[in-house]
């Protein structure tokens, strides 16, 4: 039987890969059959993703923020591996203050990683692909882009405006980038998580607000890494050829809309 979801032969670059999701879903891109070109700031956590997946990952360490990196990083990629056929834009940090008390730096570290930095990579990894389809618009190959978002993004969230409207923004570089690639054959999609266990939820998981949190969620439980890299995986897939520009929850129900 013929596995859709089959990454056999397929190049995916992960940023943030240093742990949590990024790391769920290069590990199981890789078990899919995938090469896998891990990205962190953090040296230590992004070897040591490398390391757990064996020889079909490389690591880079390096900023998405940094203006320059995006395109080393597509570098990087083709020396190792000759091609690229997936990206995650995974790479995020929150630096949480209420509105009144954030501060300009505060809003701009946020901005500069989890929107430029995105921005950044889509750019650079999608001026490749659409180089690629022009040269073999007979035989194209499967090229995706999956944008993490979140439903801060969606809905909104206490304490974090500068996530809320950078994970917002996202959700609009998905739907432009879908939009003016898809003539190249090239799937943007973004997914927008919930409350995932994760070194990042540490502290909205603590006893003073995971009951609020809990209870917004119908399905009554937080999700794991690997449960939510099998949707990104699906979105880098055969299995997705036909969507791009969506917005797929991935959320127990804790953001429910058209």
């Amino acid at each position: 039987m013929i596995n859709p979801m089959s990454m056999e032969d397929q190049v995916v670059i992960v940023t943030g890969a240093g742990q949590g999701i990024g790391r769920g879903v290069a590990s199981l891109a890789a078990e899919l059959g995938a090469k896998v070109v891990v990205n962190d700031l953090n040296e230590e956590g992004v070897k040591e993703t490398a390391e757990q997946i064996g020889s079909n990952a490389r690591a880079i360490v390096g900023n998405v923020a940094d203006p320059d990196f995006p395109d080393q990083l597509v570098k990087f990629a083709r020396d190792e591996f000759g091609d690229i056929n997936g990206l995650v834009n995974n790479a995020g940090i929150v630096r949480a203050a209420m509105i009144h008390k954030m501060d300009r730096a505060t809003w701009q570290q946020v901005i500069d990683v989890n929107l430029t930095g995105v921005f950044g990579c889509l750019q650079a990894v999608g001026t490749y692909y659409k180089e690629q389809a022009e040269k073999n618009l007979d035989t194209p190959a499967r090229r995706a882009i999956v944008n993490i978002s979140s439903d801060a993004g969606r809905r909104g969230t206490i304490g974090q405006i500068n996530y809320g409207a950078a994970k917002s923004g996202v959700l609009g570089l998905t739907m432009c980038a879908a939009r003016e690639w898809g003539r190249y054959g090239i799937n943007v999609n973004s997914v927008c998580f919930g409350m995932v266990e994760t070194p990042m939820t540490e502290t909205v998981r603590s006893d003073k607000f995971v009951g609020k949190y809990m209870a917004q969620i119908p399905m009554g439980r937080m999700s794991t890494p690997s449960e939510v890299a099998r949707p990104v995986c699906f979105l880098l897939s055969d299995a997705a050829s036909y969507m791009t520009g969506q917005h797929v929850s991935v959320n127990g129900g804790y953001h429910i809309g058209f």
